[in-house]
């Protein structure tokens, strides 16, 4: 308080002495100036991202949901921030995350998850791609327990930056959250952003990451999986080649697929994922519109 007292003060003082003339350019000025911006931005909605205020600490406190999933904690000793990915299947209410720093005792730091409404989407694919058949079923059983092994990765050292390229340009021909409807039978909301594109188009790499898996699975198609750390990973879906393995480094901007229209799609283009201590949450997030 006592310094906020002398900021106000010479703020007073500087205006008695300020030329009249002076008076309206400076306001101007200060009425345009922007705050930074901060990725990703705050959404806490299902599938949105909760930032919460860890305050100081002298070292990175660590922070995990209830569940035990480690969470993205950003800042310096002054603030702490941990970044939560809020699942689309989260029912609106109190929620809260356990927090501890240095050898001090776990301590909850509540929020507020509040409501959201996704449209609905209704799509007509192939019968074979809603009804599975028995082989198909059990193969889409195994995909899934090996996604399971890829998403729960967690790594070290935190992204310095969050804000995101857009993988491949066009139009976002499907946004996050639809409600879908595969042939008039309703199926889990959509986990990612749909960017239209042309079969081959370059899909880049929207942050620095390293590949931890790649595949060409049932639903999915050639599928390709980063993570930037931190419990920060993104999926790329559908895509028509892969340029990349299990292991490589890339930067922002480098060429890791082509799109495509592999498994279960009505044409060519990109799926992007973006998921967060382990739920999908949505990409607009993380892009300057």
């Amino acid at each position: 308080m006592q310094r906020r007292s002398l900021v106000l003060g010479s703020a007073g003082l500087l205006a008695l002495f300020r030329p009249a003339s002076a008076t309206p350019a400076a306001t101007s000025a200060t009425a345009t100036a922007k705050a930074p911006e901060l990725w990703p931005q705050g959404a806490q909605v299902p599938g949105g991202v909760a930032r919460l205020s860890l305050g100081p600490a002298a070292t990175r406190p660590q922070a995990r949901t209830e569940g035990g999933i480690p969470l993205l904690v950003l800042g310096d000793p002054i603030e702490w921030t941990a970044l939560v990915g809020i699942p689309l299947a989260a029912a609106p209410g109190k929620a809260r995350i356990m927090v501890r720093a240095g050898e001090g005792a776990e301590r909850p730091v509540a929020y507020t998850i509040g409501p959201k409404q996704y449209s609905e989407q209704r799509l007509k694919v192939a019968p074979g791609t809603v009804d599975l058949s028995s082989a198909d079923l059990a193969r889409y059983e195994r995909e899934r327990a090996h996604q399971a092994t890829v998403t729960a990765t967690f790594s070290e050292p935190a992204p310095p930056a969050l804000q995101m390229e857009v993988p491949v340009p066009g139009r976002r021909s499907s946004s996050f959250g639809l409600r879908r409807v595969f042939n008039g039978q309703s199926r889990n909301p959509h986990s990612g952003m749909d960017i239209a594109a042309a079969t081959g188009t370059p899909v880049l790499a929207p942050l620095p990451g390293r590949v931890i898996d790649t595949g060409d699975y049932f639903f999915n198609g050639g599928t390709v999986w980063l993570d930037h750390g931190g419990g920060l990973l993104t999926m790329y879906c559908h895509l028509s080649r892969i340029d990349v393995k299990a292991g490589d480094l890339l930067e922002t901007g480098e060429r890791l697929a082509a799109v495509g229209a592999t498994g279960r799609v009505t044409g060519p283009h990109l799926h992007w994922g973006v998921m967060l201590n382990q739920a999908m949450v949505d990409p607009a997030l993380f892009v300057a519109a």
